[in-house]
């Protein structure tokens, strides 16, 4: 049989990247081409009173200047699908620094920017709301979280019972800050118009939400548009939702007749796409002395944009990692002058969990207690909030391999008591988990009378593998080398497909590809059979084996055909079968996340303060594992954003003014190839029948998970110094 479900396999379009054959957005060759450029404001709030235009449209290649005094009409747009529901080009007023309140377009990029810098703006200005502090004073508990889906306010048992009966408590808070995405390939989009007919090329996360947004905005049918990402250079959130960039580029080229390219700068990414939002997090543990929780409460406080609801949701993990009878978890938002902050990988659980995680481990000196055994004494077996069991829980086996991969047993658990000569050694872990959702998807294949096999639905690869791994699920499905399969994503064309994020496109979309194949081969099979001319004739399905391309006996498999030999005999016509991920009703009956453990070493100058992390173990239970050298791959990638996370990223705004004061590569720190140390992934085998048709769980921002708070707990362990701000910058454990 094929088995390469799981197999390490290299990316089916690896080539094609490393040899520059794969197009993204900005390299799609276009005749009559012409090029947007925005022009934004360059104040935090209040109103232009002059906006001069006239030097640039008279300026050498310039089709035209569009600013709200000239703006066709079109349909505004509500925050999600929209990334924000601020008005595009409607009136003098100014909310944010960096908003859009024009385009040019001309013939050639160099003319745009050029252009762009004629335009002369003045402006009213008034006094912004930047700092946090100042907004939460103003602030309210916002009453839903992620879009509406989920109360803001979640509790149960009581929790000044559970404060009396509590023998050590821990009252901390914990703060993290703005943080950018820095996808290496920046947002951009492409606009063809064809009479009432759109073709956009755009860096999307959601070829289909695309499409239905930019429908309702111009008014114009569903089917009228087509929406191609064939390849994206990362999204991480920031291509999830529709931003302004993308309908002002179809805007300027229905008018001026052309087609429109716009890219994004990377200062404009900072502006443009939203951001992870700052957070102030208040938690208080309680138990008794044997390590028993009997409180949890978790205040989470962060800032949103002044005309949208935007709530980073960090008690979401709070309130299922641990077993716990007395709960509350709620929030307090604050609206400051910046644009909408919008998901970053692991969106809520990235920093919920440096805030959890790090007073569970401050909680473990308190008690005297191994910080792995108080969590393992804390271990909810069932969903702490539903009562619903576990689809599949795994957490236990990463806790002990990871413990025993790392050589955590050799921990003196006395902070500063390791060291290597000048240098300071502590070891810290921490838990991961995230949900593992499922989104309606379909997905179709074409089994061809050559014997190839065609896939397609309207999802993305955000350089995840995706192609791969559906290559990889039809192949075994079908029982055909994956040189046969293609597979085809990213074009409205093709079957629907949810938005690529909340780590759910292996089970969404990977659940319905599996179907169509299913399908597929049924359909097939069935010809077979019932053909007196084939060897398998009124052979009964359960006999029947799928292998290299052909259906064979299973008890004699010299007896059997190709599909090619079938489908010549019944005239050559291919097989075409559709397949979604609907889900059953035993589904709905358990509660489903992916868990792990993460453990790491660092080393801290005595005398500069500085943290380099070492080495890095996780282990993780995540379902079916589709493809082991890709799924490393990503958990690698999360835990270097891990890193960044925890040492490096800090957006820096004025605080006068609301400008980003490090909007580039230099002055925002991520992690580079020297910041990384030796990182071991290891999956823990789960089978689970639950959690969706193909078993699997998403495990792209798992990984990120736990990384902060288990170097924030090891840096503690090093140096004695419990920094419960992030990032963890050399100042902070010198003062």
């Amino acid at each position: 049989m094929n088995k390469v479900i799981g197999k390490p396999i290299n990316r089916v379009d690896g080539k094609l990247k490393v040899t520059g054959g794969a197009r993204y957005t900005a390299d799609m060759p276009v005749e009559n081409l012409t090029y947007g450029v925005l022009i934004e404001s360059t104040i935090a709030k209040g109103k232009i009173t002059k906006l001069e235009t006239t030097a640039a449209e008279t300026a050498p290649g310039v089709l035209a200047v569009i600013t709200y005094r000239n703006v066709p009409k079109f349909n505004q747009i509500t925050f999600f699908p929209g990334g924000q529901s601020l008005p595009i080009l409607q009136d003098e007023s100014i909310y944010y620094q960096g908003q859009h309140i024009g385009i040019v377009v001309a013939k050639t990029l160099e003319q745009a920017q050029y252009a762009a810098t004629l335009v002369k703006v003045e402006y009213k200005i008034e006094q912004p709301i930047i700092d946090i502090d100042t907004a939460l004073q103003q602030g309210y508990k916002p009453e839903r979280i992620f879009l509406g889906m989920l109360p803001a306010h979640s509790f149960w048992g009581d929790i000044n019972s559970g404060r009396s009966q509590a023998e050590v408590l821990v009252e901390q808070t914990y703060s993290t800050p703005i943080e950018n995405h820095n996808p290496i390939e920046t947002s951009g989009t492409l606009a063809i118009w064809e009479d009432d007919h759109l073709t956009l090329y755009d860096t999307t996360q959601a070829v289909s939400l695309t499409q239905e947004t930019i429908a309702k905005v111009f008014e114009i049918p569903p089917e009228n548009i087509r929406v191609i990402c064939q390849y994206l250079g990362g999204g991480f959130g920031c291509k999830a939702l529709i931003w302004p960039h993308t309908i002002l580029t179809a805007l300027a080229a229905r008018y001026v007749q052309h087609p429109v390219k716009l890219a994004l700068t990377r200062a404009q990414m900072y502006t443009s796409v939203g951001y992870r939002p700052p957070t102030r997090q208040h938690l208080t543990l309680g138990a008794t002395k044997d390590g028993k929780l009997t409180l949890i409460k978790h205040i989470g406080e962060n800032i949103t944009s002044s005309f949208e609801e935007f709530t980073e949701a960090v008690t979401m993990a709070t309130n299922m990692i641990y077993a716990c009878p007395n709960l509350d978890t709620n929030y307090n938002l604050g609206s400051i002058n910046a644009g909408t902050p919008t998901f970053m990988r692991a969106p809520g659980e990235a920093a919920g969990m440096f805030a959890l995680e790090s007073a569970m481990d401050e909680l473990s000196y308190a008690l005297e207690l191994d910080p792995i055994e108080l969590r393992v004494r804390n271990h909810a077996d069932v969903d702490p909030a539903t009562g619903h069991p576990w689809s599949s829980k795994s957490l236990k086996e990463c806790y002990q391999q990871g413990a025993e991969i790392f050589g955590w047993k050799h921990r003196n658990p006395k902070p500063g008591s390791m060291s290597n000569g000048d240098r300071l050694i502590g070891w810290g872990m921490a838990s991961a988990t995230f949900p593992a959702n499922t989104w309606p998807a379909t997905a179709k294949v074409t089994i061809y009378n050559s014997g190839k096999i065609l896939v397609e639905s309207a999802t993305h690869d955000l350089g995840t593998g995706t192609y791969t791994v559906m290559t990889q699920v039809a192949a075994e499905v079908l029982g055909v080398s994956l040189e046969q399969v293609e597979f085809k994503l990213g074009d409205t064309n093709l079957p629907n497909a949810p938005l690529t994020g909340n780590s759910t496109t292996a089970s969404s979309v990977g659940s319905a590809v599996q179907a169509a194949a299913m399908n597929a081969r049924n359909k097939i099979l069935e010809i077979a059979i019932s053909d007196s001319n084939s060897p398998l004739y009124q052979a009964k399905p359960e006999e029947i084996i799928f292998d290299s391309g052909k259906l064979l006996l299973q008890n004699n498999p010299t007896v059997g055909e190709s599909y090619q030999e079938i489908l010549t005999r019944h005239g050559g016509e291919n097989i075409e079968a559709v397949g979604d991920n609907a889900p059953k009703q035993k589904q709905q009956e358990y509660a489903k996340h992916s868990f792990g453990a993460v453990f790491v070493e660092v080393q801290v100058d005595r005398l500069l303060g500085e943290v380099r992390v070492k080495r890095c173990v996780g282990v993780y239970g995540a379902g079916r594992i589709l493809n082991a050298k890709t799924a490393r791959s990503q958990m690698i990638g999360g835990i270097t954003w891990g890193i960044g996370m925890a040492l490096m990223e800090h957006t820096v705004m004025s605080p006068h003014y609301g400008r980003i004061l490090n909007h580039n590569l230099s002055d925002y720190l991520i992690p580079v190839q020297l910041d990384v140390p030796d990182i071991q992934v290891q999956f823990v085998e789960e089978e689970d029948p639950y959690v969706n048709a193909l078993g699997t769980k998403g495990i792209g921002e798992l990984s990120i998970v736990g990384v902060a708070a288990a170097i924030a707990n090891a840096v503690y362990h090093a140096t004695g110094k419990r920094i419960r701000d992030l990032p963890i910058t050399p100042d902070k454990l010198l003062e």
